[in-house]
């Protein structure tokens, strides 16, 4: 159905590069969007409902009841408009017209170009949640600079001059006393009509119950709305009106605190207190509160992509991924539409069956800062969905091989060695799997791989432009935090550090002796892989491998080589846990503990672990079946104690103090 817009269409700018209009409103009774100046929601109900009855009047109609009217308002939804991208925000009561006014807008714009506000409130998030549409949430800005822009870009006018922050959010205007102050440089009669604007406003509340004006910073026992209510600036005398400004500045600017008396976005106090203002109010740590179930160290993280719904039992694909075919050339378009990540669905759907939702993110970047980026591929995903009948929705960590035919194809090989040598590390994938539980390491319960199919786009001319297949591995979401990330209020906790010590003392044992390293330098423990799982007493109950990465790689050096490493985890929290000596006690007896059990067991049972991996390929040039037997005869002749010794002299703690 063809919308009809009265205004200028968003986006729209004057010559100087300025939008034309910041806000909107769809009335979708009439299909009509509706832009038309002054830039408030309520003014453009009023003005088009008169726009209506003056037509009505021309056609020999009456003019609309007042039910009618209420109607035709009721059924309206507000819009904003960004410099590329048109904002709703919702009534969370009716998220049906919220949903009839993002169709009506795709008949216009792209749908990538529409997205939704008010995610803070648990009913829109649930109704966009179960339209696999988490990618259409309007997100904070996380950069600084970023912020920025965004404050300095949210200025805009009632009537007269765009002085004002506006919250998305809420639809109020923000006017700080430096916006204020500014306005004794006008002539009388412009400023006696900014006062008027500023005391109607300021008096006034929008639909959401909230201020259509307010003062920024401004303590609102020295100074608020009632400072200027029922005030005629525009009938008062010059010498009249000069000195009722100078009072209002005098006041508005001891109502607020010395930081924020000058708009300065270069100020770390004003900003903060700004993008507060204008982005957080009623939406704090949107993300984190949107999925409360995964760990602090993701939510600003995740980039979710476009997917589908589930309509009557079907799946409904994305339009945008039939816009991205179109537009091979938009960088943007082809991230948000990630051709894996329907595949990634479509082996859910078939999978479960049932589904009634599904959304699904990309992590772009590893959350280990310090982990050396090797070649290879490091794509993950998050998937969070939910199936008929039952109670609880699921989540899932899903990682790409690391070498797969793409890669392969990258080195310059044919398809068949390319396919052949794909499957043979996913063998060796498996393979470290299962040797890591063999010698004691906590890993997720359940695992499993799966594939996909891509287009190859990689390096290799001859083979550009084929389907390939490529693996990936699914296994279930870790609720917990990663032990390099715990907040510092957990060490605080009676009781939490020293049942954390034994736990990372008891996967270092396990870490060290499969030799878990990324360059077989320096061993990967501790940077981001362990996580720590919470017991309903609030202290750590176990601690897991999210992903086994890294296993076997180190397997020549003797373990003494790396007892720096391992001291580690303790030298990091001396300075935040309440007992560091404790800790560092508590973490050595239990690696001792671990590292001794496992190599007793390898003792006892020196056959079974000895032959595990016989019937692999043995090759000493680096095969599984050679790491395997280096690494168990590394174990077997390991002297615990003296490795022990070692990492206790690395311990800062426990070094003696010198007099």
């Amino acid at each position: 159905m063809q919308l009809e817009v009265i205004g200028p269409r968003p986006f729209a700018r004057d010559p100087q590069g300025q939008l034309l209009t910041r806000i909107g409103t769809l009335f979708l009774q009439r299909n009509v969007l509706y832009t038309q100046a002054p830039g408030v929601h309520a003014w453009q109900r009023v003005n088009f409902i008169d726009r209506v009855n003056t037509q009505r009047a021309s056609d020999a109609l009456p003019p609309l009841t007042p039910e009618q009217e209420q109607a035709l308002a009721a059924d309206s939804v507000d819009l904003i408009f960004e410099a590329d991208h048109i904002l709703i925000r919702p009534d969370p009561e009716r998220m049906e017209l919220a949903f009839a006014a993002d169709d009506l807008l795709q008949t216009m714009v792209s749908k990538r170009r529409v997205k939704f506000l008010s995610v803070s409130d648990s009913r829109v998030r649930e109704a966009i949640k179960r339209r696999g549409e988490y990618w259409r949430l309007s997100s904070i800005p996380k950069s600084r600079e970023t912020r920025q822009r965004l404050v300095l870009g949210s200025k805009v006018r009632i009537l007269g001059l765009p002085i004002y922050f506006y919250n998305q959010l809420t639809g109020t205007r923000w006017l700080t006393c430096c916006e204020f102050a500014q306005l004794g440089t006008l002539d009388p009669a412009s400023l006696a009509r900014h006062l008027q604007e500023i005391a109607e406003h300021s008096n006034r509340h929008n639909r959401l119950g909230r201020l259509e004006l307010d003062f920024f910073a401004a303590d609102p026992h020295c100074f608020g709305p009632s400072d200027m209510a029922g005030k005629l600036f525009e009938e008062m005398p010059h010498e009249q009106l000069s000195a009722e400004f100078a009072g209002l500045k005098a006041r508005f600017q001891a109502a607020v605190p010395q930081p924020f008396r000058k708009d300065d976005p270069g100020n770390k106090a004003w900003s903060e207190r700004m993008v507060l203002t204008l982005f957080l109010e009623g939406n704090e740590a949107e993300t984190e509160q949107l999925l409360s179930g995964l760990s602090p160290e993701f939510f600003l993280q995740i980039e979710w992509l476009a997917g589908g719904r589930f309509e009557g039992g079907e799946f409904l694909l994305d339009p945008v991924f039939e816009e991205a075919l179109c537009h091979p050339e938009d960088a943007e378009l082809q991230r948000l539409s990630d051709a894996r990540a329907k595949d990634i669905i479509f082996n859910f759907i078939r999978d479960y069956g049932d589904l009634e939702y599904i959304n699904l993110g990309r992590v772009p970047e590893s959350l280990s800062l310090d982990r050396p980026q090797t070649e290879g591929r490091r794509g993950v995903f998050i998937a969070e969905f939910k199936a008929q009948g039952e109670p609880l929705e699921l989540r899932r960590f899903l990682r790409l091989q690391k070498w797969g035919v793409w890669e392969h194809l990258d080195e310059g090989k044919g398809l068949l060695q390319a396919i052949q040598e794909s499957d043979e590390y996913t063998d060796y994938w498996l393979d470290r799997r299962l040797g890591c539980r063999q010698l004691g390491m906590n890993l997720c319960r359940r695992f499993f791989m799966r594939r996909l199919t891509e287009v190859y786009r990689g390096k290799n001319d001859l083979f550009y432009g084929q389907t390939i297949r490529s693996t990936y591995f699914e296994r279930e979401y870790l609720s917990g935090i990663a032990t390099d990330k715990l907040p510092l209020e957990r060490y605080l906790r009676p009781g939490y550090a020293l049942k954390l010590a034994t736990l990372i003392g008891q996967a270092a044992a396990a870490g060290i002796i499969v030799g878990r390293s990324f360059d077989s330098a320096r061993p990967a423990f501790d940077d981001g892989d362990e996580i720590v799982r919470e017991g309903a007493d609030g202290l750590p109950s176990e601690v897991l491998v999210g992903d086994h990465s890294g296993a076997f790689t180190e397997y020549r050096k003797p373990l003494v080589t790396f007892a720096a490493d391992y001291a580690r985890p303790v030298n990091l929290r001396e300075a935040v846990v309440p007992d560091p000596c404790g800790f560092a006690q508590a973490y050595l007896a239990a690696f001792r503990s671990h590292f001794l059990h496992t190599q007793g067991d390898y003792r006892k049972r020196r056959r079974a672990f000895d032959t595990l991996f016989k019937h692999c390929r043995y090759d000493t040039g680096g095969s599984f079946a050679y790491r395997w037997e280096r690494v168990l005869g590394r174990l077997d002749q390991t002297d615990c104690d003296q490795l022990l010794e070692a990492i206790r002299a690395h311990i800062m703690v426990l070094k003696p103090v010198v007099q």
